[in-house]
Protein backbone atom coordinates (compact mmCIF):
# COMPACT_ATOMS: atom_id res chain seq x y z
CA UNK A 1 0.00 0.00 0.00
CA UNK A 2 0.95 3.53 -1.05
CA UNK A 3 0.02 6.10 2.28
CA UNK A 4 -0.15 9.26 0.44
CA UNK A 5 -0.77 12.44 2.82
CA UNK A 6 -3.56 15.10 1.04
CA UNK A 7 -1.88 18.42 0.57
CA UNK A 8 -2.42 20.17 3.59
CA UNK A 9 -4.55 23.41 2.93
CA UNK A 10 -4.12 27.25 3.99
CA UNK A 11 -3.98 28.01 7.48
CA UNK A 12 -5.30 31.12 7.49
CA UNK A 13 -8.36 29.37 5.67
CA UNK A 14 -8.35 26.84 8.17
CA UNK A 15 -8.57 28.96 11.02
CA UNK A 16 -11.24 31.91 9.79
CA UNK A 17 -13.55 28.46 8.88
CA UNK A 18 -12.87 26.56 12.62
CA UNK A 19 -14.35 30.31 14.14
CA UNK A 20 -16.70 30.57 11.92
CA UNK A 21 -18.26 27.06 12.35
CA UNK A 22 -16.84 26.76 16.11
CA UNK A 23 -15.22 23.40 15.26
CA UNK A 24 -11.80 22.22 15.68
CA UNK A 25 -8.74 22.96 13.15
CA UNK A 26 -8.85 19.52 12.07
CA UNK A 27 -12.27 19.28 11.01
CA UNK A 28 -11.69 22.58 9.37
CA UNK A 29 -9.17 21.31 7.77
CA UNK A 30 -11.02 18.07 6.48
CA UNK A 31 -13.34 20.55 5.23
CA UNK A 32 -11.01 23.27 3.44
CA UNK A 33 -9.36 20.38 1.42
CA UNK A 34 -12.88 19.54 0.03
CA UNK A 35 -13.23 22.92 -1.38
CA UNK A 36 -15.72 24.12 1.55
CA UNK A 37 -14.05 27.27 2.62
CA UNK A 38 -17.12 29.69 4.32
CA UNK A 39 -19.80 29.08 6.37
CA UNK A 40 -22.55 29.60 3.55
CA UNK A 41 -20.75 26.55 1.38
CA UNK A 42 -20.63 24.64 4.87
CA UNK A 43 -24.64 25.07 5.72
CA UNK A 44 -25.28 23.86 1.98
CA UNK A 45 -22.22 20.85 2.18
CA UNK A 46 -23.93 19.79 5.60
CA UNK A 47 -27.49 20.47 5.00
CA UNK A 48 -27.86 19.64 1.36
CA UNK A 49 -31.62 21.04 -0.34
CA UNK A 50 -33.57 19.80 -2.52
CA UNK A 51 -33.78 23.94 -3.38
CA UNK A 52 -29.94 23.73 -4.10
CA UNK A 53 -30.81 21.41 -7.58
CA UNK A 54 -30.59 23.15 -10.52
CA UNK A 55 -33.28 24.35 -13.40
CA UNK A 56 -33.65 21.20 -16.10
CA UNK A 57 -34.11 23.41 -18.57
CA UNK A 58 -30.43 24.16 -18.53
CA UNK A 59 -29.80 21.37 -20.17
CA UNK A 60 -29.27 20.90 -23.87
CA UNK A 61 -32.43 19.80 -25.58
CA UNK A 62 -34.67 19.76 -22.31
CA UNK A 63 -37.09 21.63 -23.42
CA UNK A 64 -37.25 19.62 -26.59
CA UNK A 65 -37.96 16.08 -24.72
CA UNK A 66 -40.47 17.99 -22.57
CA UNK A 67 -42.42 18.96 -25.53
CA UNK A 68 -42.27 15.43 -27.38
CA UNK A 69 -43.65 13.82 -24.64
CA UNK A 70 -46.26 16.45 -23.93
CA UNK A 71 -46.91 15.82 -27.65
CA UNK A 72 -47.28 11.54 -26.96
CA UNK A 73 -49.52 12.30 -24.28
CA UNK A 74 -51.65 14.61 -26.24
CA UNK A 75 -52.10 12.37 -29.08
CA UNK A 76 -52.51 9.50 -26.81
CA UNK A 77 -49.28 7.79 -28.42
CA UNK A 78 -47.62 4.70 -26.49
CA UNK A 79 -44.25 5.66 -25.08
CA UNK A 80 -41.82 2.76 -24.60
CA UNK A 81 -39.41 3.47 -21.54
CA UNK A 82 -35.90 1.45 -22.23
CA UNK A 83 -33.06 1.46 -19.87
CA UNK A 84 -29.85 -0.85 -19.49
CA UNK A 85 -30.23 -4.02 -17.37
CA UNK A 86 -27.53 -2.63 -14.27
CA UNK A 87 -29.00 -1.00 -11.13
CA UNK A 88 -28.45 2.58 -12.95
CA UNK A 89 -30.66 1.12 -15.60
CA UNK A 90 -33.08 -0.28 -14.09
CA UNK A 91 -33.74 2.46 -11.58
CA UNK A 92 -33.81 4.85 -14.53
CA UNK A 93 -36.91 2.50 -16.35
CA UNK A 94 -38.67 2.41 -12.97
CA UNK A 95 -38.52 5.88 -11.99
CA UNK A 96 -39.36 7.18 -15.74
CA UNK A 97 -42.30 4.80 -16.02
CA UNK A 98 -43.87 5.52 -12.60
CA UNK A 99 -43.83 8.82 -12.92
CA UNK A 100 -45.24 8.73 -16.51
CA UNK A 101 -47.91 6.54 -15.81
CA UNK A 102 -49.44 8.81 -12.72
CA UNK A 103 -50.48 11.57 -16.05
CA UNK A 104 -50.63 8.55 -19.25
CA UNK A 105 -51.89 5.37 -19.52
CA UNK A 106 -50.04 4.28 -22.51
CA UNK A 107 -46.47 3.84 -20.82
CA UNK A 108 -44.60 0.16 -21.14
CA UNK A 109 -41.04 -0.89 -20.49
CA UNK A 110 -38.09 -2.70 -22.50
CA UNK A 111 -34.94 -3.97 -20.64
CA UNK A 112 -33.18 -5.69 -23.12
CA UNK A 113 -31.67 -9.27 -22.89
CA UNK A 114 -28.22 -9.42 -21.63
CA UNK A 115 -27.29 -12.46 -23.82
CA UNK A 116 -29.39 -12.12 -26.61
CA UNK A 117 -29.36 -7.99 -27.12
CA UNK A 118 -26.36 -7.21 -24.98
CA UNK A 119 -25.35 -3.89 -23.56
CA UNK A 120 -27.42 -0.65 -24.64
CA UNK A 121 -30.53 0.15 -27.27
CA UNK A 122 -30.76 -2.82 -29.48
CA UNK A 123 -32.37 -3.64 -32.82
CA UNK A 124 -34.84 -6.42 -31.41
CA UNK A 125 -35.75 -3.57 -28.58
CA UNK A 126 -36.76 -1.22 -31.80
CA UNK A 127 -38.48 -4.06 -33.59
CA UNK A 128 -40.16 -4.80 -30.31
CA UNK A 129 -41.64 -1.16 -30.51
CA UNK A 130 -43.15 -1.41 -34.00
CA UNK A 131 -44.55 -4.74 -33.70
CA UNK A 132 -46.34 -2.96 -30.21
CA UNK A 133 -47.03 0.02 -32.20
CA UNK A 134 -45.01 2.17 -30.02
CA UNK A 135 -44.11 5.36 -31.52
CA UNK A 136 -41.72 7.07 -28.74
CA UNK A 137 -38.40 5.68 -27.18
CA UNK A 138 -37.24 7.47 -23.66
CA UNK A 139 -33.94 5.57 -23.54
CA UNK A 140 -32.16 5.58 -19.68
CA UNK A 141 -28.78 4.85 -19.31
CA UNK A 142 -27.57 4.36 -22.82
CA UNK A 143 -27.80 5.86 -26.52
CA UNK A 144 -25.51 7.70 -26.54
CA UNK A 145 -23.39 5.99 -28.84
CA UNK A 146 -26.34 3.93 -30.82
CA UNK A 147 -26.20 6.16 -33.87
CA UNK A 148 -26.81 3.05 -36.38
CA UNK A 149 -30.23 2.09 -33.90
CA UNK A 150 -31.30 5.46 -33.76
CA UNK A 151 -31.67 5.52 -37.45
CA UNK A 152 -33.28 2.69 -37.94
CA UNK A 153 -35.93 3.21 -35.75
CA UNK A 154 -36.19 6.83 -37.74
CA UNK A 155 -36.75 4.57 -40.84
CA UNK A 156 -39.69 3.07 -39.03
CA UNK A 157 -41.57 6.61 -37.56
CA UNK A 158 -40.11 5.91 -34.02
CA UNK A 159 -38.69 9.01 -32.49
CA UNK A 160 -35.89 8.30 -29.98
CA UNK A 161 -35.27 10.62 -26.17
CA UNK A 162 -31.90 9.98 -25.29
CA UNK A 163 -31.12 10.31 -21.49
CA UNK A 164 -27.34 8.99 -20.89
CA UNK A 165 -24.07 10.23 -18.99
CA UNK A 166 -21.88 7.83 -20.49
CA UNK A 167 -18.74 9.73 -22.95
CA UNK A 168 -20.42 10.94 -26.28
CA UNK A 169 -18.58 9.99 -29.52
CA UNK A 170 -17.38 12.74 -31.86
CA UNK A 171 -21.07 11.72 -33.35
CA UNK A 172 -24.37 11.81 -31.40
CA UNK A 173 -27.54 9.73 -32.45
CA UNK A 174 -30.02 11.89 -34.42
CA UNK A 175 -32.53 11.77 -31.91
CA UNK A 176 -35.16 13.96 -31.14
CA UNK A 177 -34.03 15.11 -27.90
CA UNK A 178 -30.29 14.01 -26.68
CA UNK A 179 -30.04 14.55 -23.08
CA UNK A 180 -26.44 13.96 -21.92
CA UNK A 181 -24.34 16.60 -19.46
CA UNK A 182 -21.31 15.23 -20.57
CA UNK A 183 -21.49 16.55 -24.19
CA UNK A 184 -19.18 19.37 -25.19
CA UNK A 185 -22.02 22.04 -26.23
CA UNK A 186 -24.25 21.31 -22.80
CA UNK A 187 -24.11 24.31 -20.68
CA UNK A 188 -25.93 22.37 -18.09
CA UNK A 189 -23.77 23.07 -14.41
CA UNK A 190 -23.12 19.95 -13.39
CA UNK A 191 -21.73 16.70 -15.60
CA UNK A 192 -21.48 14.07 -13.10
CA UNK A 193 -25.11 12.74 -12.75
CA UNK A 194 -25.80 9.21 -13.36
CA UNK A 195 -28.23 7.53 -15.96
CA UNK A 196 -31.31 7.59 -13.46
CA UNK A 197 -29.83 11.34 -12.23
CA UNK A 198 -30.73 12.78 -15.80
CA UNK A 199 -33.77 10.97 -15.75
CA UNK A 200 -34.83 12.81 -12.87
CA UNK A 201 -34.20 15.70 -14.21
CA UNK A 202 -36.76 14.91 -17.38
CA UNK A 203 -39.37 14.34 -14.87
CA UNK A 204 -38.42 17.04 -12.97
CA UNK A 205 -38.85 19.30 -15.97
CA UNK A 206 -42.08 17.40 -17.12
CA UNK A 207 -43.36 17.86 -13.82
CA UNK A 208 -42.66 21.65 -13.70
CA UNK A 209 -44.86 21.98 -16.06
CA UNK A 210 -47.52 20.37 -14.41
CA UNK A 211 -47.35 22.95 -11.39
CA UNK A 212 -45.89 20.05 -9.35
CA UNK A 213 -42.86 21.06 -6.88
CA UNK A 214 -39.65 19.13 -6.26
CA UNK A 215 -41.53 18.25 -3.15
CA UNK A 216 -44.04 16.19 -5.42
CA UNK A 217 -40.91 14.00 -6.66
CA UNK A 218 -39.52 13.20 -2.99
CA UNK A 219 -40.77 9.58 -3.14
CA UNK A 220 -38.53 8.74 -6.22
CA UNK A 221 -35.06 9.67 -4.44
CA UNK A 222 -35.10 5.91 -3.03
CA UNK A 223 -34.52 4.88 -7.36
CA UNK A 224 -31.83 7.89 -7.86
CA UNK A 225 -30.01 7.55 -4.78
CA UNK A 226 -29.43 3.83 -5.01
CA UNK A 227 -28.50 4.29 -8.57
CA UNK A 228 -25.93 7.11 -7.26
CA UNK A 229 -24.60 4.45 -4.94
CA UNK A 230 -24.51 1.85 -7.70
CA UNK A 231 -23.07 3.54 -10.04
CA UNK A 232 -19.85 5.04 -8.16
CA UNK A 233 -20.44 8.49 -9.40
CA UNK A 234 -18.92 11.40 -7.61
CA UNK A 235 -20.62 12.44 -4.82
CA UNK A 236 -20.80 16.49 -4.89
CA UNK A 237 -23.17 18.46 -6.29
CA UNK A 238 -26.41 17.67 -7.14
CA UNK A 239 -25.92 13.74 -6.68
CA UNK A 240 -24.84 14.70 -3.01
CA UNK A 241 -28.34 16.39 -2.42
CA UNK A 242 -30.18 13.72 -4.58
CA UNK A 243 -28.65 11.01 -2.65
CA UNK A 244 -28.72 12.83 0.83
CA UNK A 245 -32.68 12.98 0.20
CA UNK A 246 -32.93 9.83 -1.27
CA UNK A 247 -31.27 8.12 1.39
CA UNK A 248 -33.82 9.46 3.69
CA UNK A 249 -36.70 8.21 1.71
CA UNK A 250 -34.78 5.05 2.11
CA UNK A 251 -35.08 5.47 5.61
CA UNK A 252 -38.94 6.48 6.05
CA UNK A 253 -40.64 5.72 3.36
CA UNK A 254 -38.94 3.53 0.66
CA UNK A 255 -41.08 1.95 -2.11
CA UNK A 256 -41.88 -1.45 -1.76
CA UNK A 257 -39.84 -2.91 -4.23
CA UNK A 258 -36.78 -1.70 -2.01
CA UNK A 259 -38.74 -1.69 1.51
CA UNK A 260 -38.92 -6.01 0.87
CA UNK A 261 -34.97 -6.01 0.35
CA UNK A 262 -34.32 -4.46 3.59
CA UNK A 263 -37.29 -5.20 5.73
CA UNK A 264 -35.33 -8.16 7.28
CA UNK A 265 -32.52 -6.15 8.27
CA UNK A 266 -31.92 -5.46 11.79
CA UNK A 267 -30.16 -1.83 11.07
CA UNK A 268 -32.24 1.20 11.89
CA UNK A 269 -30.67 3.17 9.71
CA UNK A 270 -29.07 2.39 6.40
CA UNK A 271 -25.79 4.53 5.05
CA UNK A 272 -24.96 4.87 1.61
CA UNK A 273 -22.31 1.96 1.91
CA UNK A 274 -25.45 0.13 2.77
CA UNK A 275 -27.27 1.08 -0.24
CA UNK A 276 -23.79 -0.20 -2.51
CA UNK A 277 -23.71 -3.54 -0.81
CA UNK A 278 -26.72 -4.61 0.16
CA UNK A 279 -29.66 -3.05 -1.96
CA UNK A 280 -27.34 -2.67 -5.28
CA UNK A 281 -26.15 -6.21 -5.47
CA UNK A 282 -29.63 -7.65 -5.09
CA UNK A 283 -31.24 -5.52 -7.86
CA UNK A 284 -28.00 -5.84 -10.02
CA UNK A 285 -28.47 -9.82 -9.69
CA UNK A 286 -31.80 -10.00 -11.80
CA UNK A 287 -30.10 -8.60 -15.20
CA UNK A 288 -26.75 -10.95 -14.16
CA UNK A 289 -28.51 -14.11 -13.61
CA UNK A 290 -32.27 -13.98 -14.84
CA UNK A 291 -33.78 -10.57 -16.83
CA UNK A 292 -33.46 -7.10 -15.50
CA UNK A 293 -37.20 -7.15 -16.01
CA UNK A 294 -37.33 -8.92 -12.60
CA UNK A 295 -35.58 -5.78 -11.13
CA UNK A 296 -38.29 -3.62 -13.01
CA UNK A 297 -40.92 -5.67 -11.76
CA UNK A 298 -40.07 -5.13 -8.09
CA UNK A 299 -39.18 -1.73 -8.26
CA UNK A 300 -42.92 -0.60 -9.50
CA UNK A 301 -44.79 -2.77 -7.94
CA UNK A 302 -47.57 -1.82 -5.46
CA UNK A 303 -48.33 -4.72 -3.52
CA UNK A 304 -45.95 -5.53 -0.75
CA UNK A 305 -46.83 -8.78 -0.62
CA UNK A 306 -45.87 -9.29 -4.17
CA UNK A 307 -42.73 -7.18 -3.69
CA UNK A 308 -41.75 -9.75 -1.21
CA UNK A 309 -41.94 -12.62 -3.31
CA UNK A 310 -39.95 -10.90 -6.45
CA UNK A 311 -37.08 -9.97 -3.51
CA UNK A 312 -37.15 -13.27 -2.29
CA UNK A 313 -36.83 -14.71 -5.92
CA UNK A 314 -34.33 -12.25 -6.38
CA UNK A 315 -32.39 -13.34 -3.27
CA UNK A 316 -31.74 -17.06 -4.78
CA UNK A 317 -31.05 -15.23 -7.91
CA UNK A 318 -27.88 -13.62 -6.06
CA UNK A 319 -26.79 -16.57 -3.91
CA UNK A 320 -26.28 -18.15 -7.51
CA UNK A 321 -24.41 -14.86 -8.45
CA UNK A 322 -21.60 -15.11 -5.80
CA UNK A 323 -21.14 -19.27 -5.89
CA UNK A 324 -20.45 -18.01 -9.71
CA UNK A 325 -18.26 -15.33 -9.36
CA UNK A 326 -16.36 -17.07 -6.85
CA UNK A 327 -15.71 -20.23 -8.91
CA UNK A 328 -15.08 -17.57 -11.63
CA UNK A 329 -12.28 -15.81 -10.30
CA UNK A 330 -10.64 -18.70 -9.12
CA UNK A 331 -10.54 -20.41 -13.00
CA UNK A 332 -8.92 -16.95 -13.84
CA UNK A 333 -6.68 -16.44 -10.90
CA UNK A 334 -5.63 -20.29 -12.43
CA UNK A 335 -5.68 -19.15 -16.60
CA UNK A 336 -3.18 -16.37 -14.96
CA UNK A 337 -0.59 -18.36 -13.42
CA UNK A 338 -0.89 -21.10 -16.05
CA UNK A 339 -0.23 -18.34 -18.94
CA UNK A 340 3.03 -17.05 -16.84
CA UNK A 341 0.93 -13.57 -16.90
CA UNK A 342 1.90 -12.21 -13.10
CA UNK A 343 4.29 -9.91 -13.76
CA UNK A 344 2.12 -8.36 -16.60
CA UNK A 345 0.73 -4.83 -16.80
CA UNK A 346 -2.55 -5.48 -17.42
CA UNK A 347 -4.69 -8.89 -16.56
CA UNK A 348 -7.05 -9.69 -19.89
CA UNK A 349 -8.86 -13.26 -19.11
CA UNK A 350 -10.93 -15.47 -21.45
CA UNK A 351 -13.20 -18.76 -20.95
CA UNK A 352 -16.47 -19.18 -23.29
CA UNK A 353 -17.88 -20.63 -20.56
CA UNK A 354 -17.78 -18.03 -18.05
CA UNK A 355 -20.86 -16.52 -17.29
CA UNK A 356 -21.41 -13.03 -18.63
CA UNK A 357 -23.52 -11.76 -16.24
CA UNK A 358 -20.51 -11.43 -13.70
CA UNK A 359 -17.58 -11.04 -15.68
CA UNK A 360 -17.54 -7.02 -14.53
CA UNK A 361 -17.89 -8.26 -10.59
CA UNK A 362 -15.09 -10.85 -11.51
CA UNK A 363 -12.99 -8.16 -13.05
CA UNK A 364 -13.14 -6.13 -9.96
CA UNK A 365 -12.47 -9.23 -7.91
CA UNK A 366 -8.75 -10.08 -9.94
CA UNK A 367 -8.32 -6.35 -9.34
CA UNK A 368 -8.07 -7.16 -5.92
CA UNK A 369 -5.15 -9.29 -6.43
CA UNK A 370 -3.66 -8.32 -9.31
CA UNK A 371 -3.77 -4.54 -9.30
CA UNK A 372 -3.80 -3.01 -12.62
CA UNK A 373 -6.43 -2.50 -15.33
CA UNK A 374 -8.06 -5.82 -15.87
CA UNK A 375 -10.75 -7.45 -18.78
CA UNK A 376 -12.42 -10.30 -18.70
CA UNK A 377 -13.81 -11.85 -21.42
CA UNK A 378 -16.28 -14.50 -22.27
CA UNK A 379 -18.20 -16.06 -25.61
CA UNK A 380 -21.48 -13.96 -26.48
CA UNK A 381 -23.33 -15.12 -29.70
CA UNK A 382 -20.91 -15.05 -32.52
CA UNK A 383 -18.51 -12.60 -30.47
CA UNK A 384 -16.78 -11.79 -27.17
CA UNK A 385 -17.93 -9.59 -24.82
CA UNK A 386 -15.49 -8.47 -22.05
CA UNK A 387 -16.02 -5.81 -18.91
CA UNK A 388 -12.94 -3.88 -18.13
CA UNK A 389 -12.12 -2.20 -14.75
CA UNK A 390 -9.49 0.07 -13.51
CA UNK A 391 -7.45 0.98 -10.89
CA UNK A 392 -7.26 4.40 -9.19
CA UNK A 393 -5.83 7.19 -11.50
CA UNK A 394 -5.86 5.48 -14.80
CA UNK A 395 -8.37 6.18 -17.64
CA UNK A 396 -9.18 2.57 -19.09
CA UNK A 397 -11.42 4.62 -21.98
CA UNK A 398 -9.11 5.93 -23.32
CA UNK A 399 -7.19 2.67 -23.39
CA UNK A 400 -9.73 1.29 -24.90
CA UNK A 401 -9.92 3.45 -27.67
CA UNK A 402 -5.83 3.02 -28.58
CA UNK A 403 -7.19 0.11 -29.49
CA UNK A 404 -10.20 0.67 -31.25
CA UNK A 405 -8.98 -0.93 -34.24
CA UNK A 406 -9.55 -4.44 -33.16
CA UNK A 407 -12.67 -3.55 -31.08
CA UNK A 408 -16.29 -3.93 -32.22
CA UNK A 409 -18.03 -1.85 -30.09
CA UNK A 410 -17.32 -0.47 -26.84
CA UNK A 411 -18.41 2.19 -24.70
CA UNK A 412 -18.24 3.13 -20.46
CA UNK A 413 -16.17 5.00 -17.92
CA UNK A 414 -12.81 6.14 -17.32
CA UNK A 415 -12.80 3.19 -14.38
CA UNK A 416 -15.17 1.09 -15.98
CA UNK A 417 -16.10 -0.21 -19.35
CA UNK A 418 -17.47 -2.77 -21.94
CA UNK A 419 -16.82 -4.22 -24.91
CA UNK A 420 -16.96 -6.50 -27.89
CA UNK A 421 -14.59 -7.99 -30.60
CA UNK A 422 -14.43 -10.97 -33.02
CA UNK A 423 -12.81 -13.98 -31.61
CA UNK A 424 -10.47 -13.86 -34.07
CA UNK A 425 -9.13 -10.29 -32.27
CA UNK A 426 -8.67 -11.62 -29.47
CA UNK A 427 -4.70 -12.22 -29.22
CA UNK A 428 -4.18 -8.81 -31.01
CA UNK A 429 -6.47 -7.12 -28.64
CA UNK A 430 -4.47 -8.34 -25.87
CA UNK A 431 -1.41 -7.84 -26.74
CA UNK A 432 -2.30 -4.18 -28.11
CA UNK A 433 -3.41 -3.06 -24.53
CA UNK A 434 -1.06 -4.70 -22.37
CA UNK A 435 1.42 -2.82 -25.10
CA UNK A 436 -0.67 0.60 -24.29
CA UNK A 437 -0.85 0.21 -20.80
CA UNK A 438 2.74 -0.63 -20.06
CA UNK A 439 3.56 2.64 -22.29
CA UNK A 440 1.48 5.44 -20.75
CA UNK A 441 0.37 3.91 -17.17
CA UNK A 442 2.38 5.40 -14.08
CA UNK A 443 3.80 2.45 -12.55
CA UNK A 444 3.10 3.92 -8.96
CA UNK A 445 -0.42 3.41 -9.91
CA UNK A 446 0.16 -0.56 -9.79
CA UNK A 447 0.13 -0.71 -6.15
CA UNK A 448 -2.94 0.58 -4.36
CA UNK A 449 -2.88 4.15 -2.62
CA UNK A 450 -4.51 4.81 1.01
CA UNK A 451 -5.34 8.10 0.36
CA UNK A 452 -4.78 9.93 4.01
CA UNK A 453 -6.59 13.43 4.99
CA UNK A 454 -4.58 14.19 8.19
CA UNK A 455 -2.38 13.33 11.51
CA UNK A 456 -4.16 13.34 14.14
CA UNK A 457 -3.92 12.41 17.93
CA UNK A 458 -5.91 9.56 18.74
CA UNK A 459 -7.44 11.95 21.80
CA UNK A 460 -9.06 13.98 19.50
CA UNK A 461 -11.20 11.31 18.50
CA UNK A 462 -13.96 12.77 20.70
CA UNK A 463 -18.18 11.80 20.46
CA UNK A 464 -18.36 15.40 19.09
CA UNK A 465 -15.24 14.82 16.71
CA UNK A 466 -17.08 11.82 15.50
CA UNK A 467 -20.91 13.19 15.46
CA UNK A 468 -19.68 15.94 12.82
CA UNK A 469 -17.46 13.22 10.91
CA UNK A 470 -20.59 10.99 10.47
CA UNK A 471 -22.81 14.27 9.38
CA UNK A 472 -20.48 15.04 6.34
CA UNK A 473 -22.21 11.99 4.57
CA UNK A 474 -23.16 10.54 2.07
CA UNK A 475 -19.48 9.45 1.53
CA UNK A 476 -18.74 8.55 -2.26
CA UNK A 477 -15.99 9.31 -4.87
CA UNK A 478 -14.59 13.11 -4.22
CA UNK A 479 -15.88 13.20 -0.87
CA UNK A 480 -14.92 9.93 0.98
CA UNK A 481 -14.88 9.01 4.50
CA UNK A 482 -12.25 11.30 6.26
CA UNK A 483 -8.65 8.13 6.40
CA UNK A 484 -6.52 9.34 9.28
CA UNK A 485 -3.20 8.13 10.37
CA UNK A 486 -1.53 8.23 13.68
CA UNK A 487 1.76 7.22 14.28
CA UNK A 488 3.82 5.46 16.86
CA UNK A 489 0.98 3.20 18.69
CA UNK A 490 0.79 0.45 20.28
CA UNK A 491 -1.14 -2.82 20.80
CA UNK A 492 -2.14 -3.27 24.29
CA UNK A 493 -0.82 -7.16 24.12
CA UNK A 494 -4.41 -8.77 23.38
CA UNK A 495 -4.04 -8.00 19.82
CA UNK A 496 -5.70 -10.76 17.86
CA UNK A 497 -6.37 -12.79 14.52
CA UNK A 498 -10.29 -13.23 14.35
CA UNK A 499 -12.62 -14.09 12.02
CA UNK A 500 -13.45 -18.35 10.62
CA UNK A 501 -9.87 -17.90 8.66
CA UNK A 502 -7.95 -15.68 10.89
CA UNK A 503 -7.82 -13.24 8.24
CA UNK A 504 -9.32 -10.17 9.94
CA UNK A 505 -6.88 -8.26 13.03
CA UNK A 506 -8.73 -7.31 16.31
CA UNK A 507 -6.40 -4.75 18.43
CA UNK A 508 -6.68 -2.87 21.82
CA UNK A 509 -4.69 0.14 20.72
CA UNK A 510 -2.71 2.64 23.52
CA UNK A 511 -1.27 5.65 22.51
CA UNK A 512 1.71 7.95 24.52
CA UNK A 513 1.27 8.73 27.98
CA UNK A 514 -2.86 7.97 27.46
CA UNK A 515 -4.07 5.18 29.67
CA UNK A 516 -7.30 5.22 27.54
CA UNK A 517 -7.68 1.93 24.93
CA UNK A 518 -8.88 2.49 21.36
CA UNK A 519 -11.06 -0.84 20.00
CA UNK A 520 -9.89 -1.47 16.54
CA UNK A 521 -10.34 -3.63 13.41
CA UNK A 522 -8.49 -4.45 10.27
CA UNK A 523 -11.12 -6.66 7.80
CA UNK A 524 -7.99 -9.30 6.11
CA UNK A 525 -5.70 -7.15 7.60
CA UNK A 526 -4.68 -10.78 10.17
CA UNK A 527 -1.58 -11.53 8.49
CA UNK A 528 -0.08 -8.34 9.62
CA UNK A 529 -0.28 -9.62 13.50
CA UNK A 530 3.61 -9.49 13.72
CA UNK A 531 3.70 -5.65 12.68
CA UNK A 532 2.02 -4.78 16.23
CA UNK A 533 4.41 -6.06 18.18
CA UNK A 534 6.50 -2.81 18.51
CA UNK A 535 5.52 0.98 17.75
CA UNK A 536 3.66 0.82 14.69
CA UNK A 537 1.42 3.51 12.41
CA UNK A 538 -2.13 3.71 11.53
CA UNK A 539 -4.47 4.77 8.81
CA UNK A 540 -8.13 4.22 9.65
CA UNK A 541 -11.21 5.70 9.43
CA UNK A 542 -14.03 5.71 11.73
CA UNK A 543 -17.01 4.16 12.93
CA UNK A 544 -19.36 2.87 15.23
CA UNK A 545 -19.65 -0.49 17.12
CA UNK A 546 -22.21 -1.84 18.97
CA UNK A 547 -21.72 -4.91 21.15
CA UNK A 548 -24.05 -6.09 23.88
CA UNK A 549 -26.11 -3.07 23.85
CA UNK A 550 -23.25 -0.43 24.36
CA UNK A 551 -22.24 1.50 21.35
CA UNK A 552 -18.63 3.04 20.86
CA UNK A 553 -16.43 4.73 18.57
CA UNK A 554 -14.18 2.06 16.24
CA UNK A 555 -10.77 2.69 14.44
CA UNK A 556 -11.07 0.98 11.06
CA UNK A 557 -7.72 0.27 10.08
CA UNK A 558 -7.15 0.23 6.00
CA UNK A 559 -3.56 -0.75 7.10
CA UNK A 560 -1.00 -0.19 9.38
CA UNK A 561 3.22 0.10 8.72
Amino acid sequence: MRWTLKPQPDTIKVKQLAKELSVDTTLAKILVQRGIETFDEAKHFFRPSLSDLHNPFLMKDMEIAVQRIETAIANNENILVFGDYDVDGTTAVSLMSSYLKTIHPNIATYIPDRYEEGYGVSFQGIDFAEDNGFSLIIALDCGIKAIDKVAYATEKNIDFIICDHHKPGSEVPKAVAVLNPKQVDCSYPYDELCGCGVGFKLIQALASKRNQTIEDLIPYLDLVATAIAADIVPMTGENRVLAYHGLQVINSQPRNGIKAIIHQLQKKELTITDVVFIIAPRINAAGRMKHGNYAVELLTEMDFDSAVEFASAIEKFNSDRKELDRAITQEALLQIENNNEQENYTTVVFDENWHKGVIGIVASRLTETYYRPTLVFTKSGEKLAASARSVKGFDVYNALEECSEFIEQFGGHKYAAGLTLLPEQYENFKNKFEEVVAATIDKSLLTPEITIDTEIDLSEITPKFFRIIQQMAPFGPQNMKPVFTTTAVRDNGYGKQVGVDSSHLKLNIIYGSDQKTYNAIGFGLGDKITSTQNDFDIAYTLDENTWNGYTSIQLMLKDLK
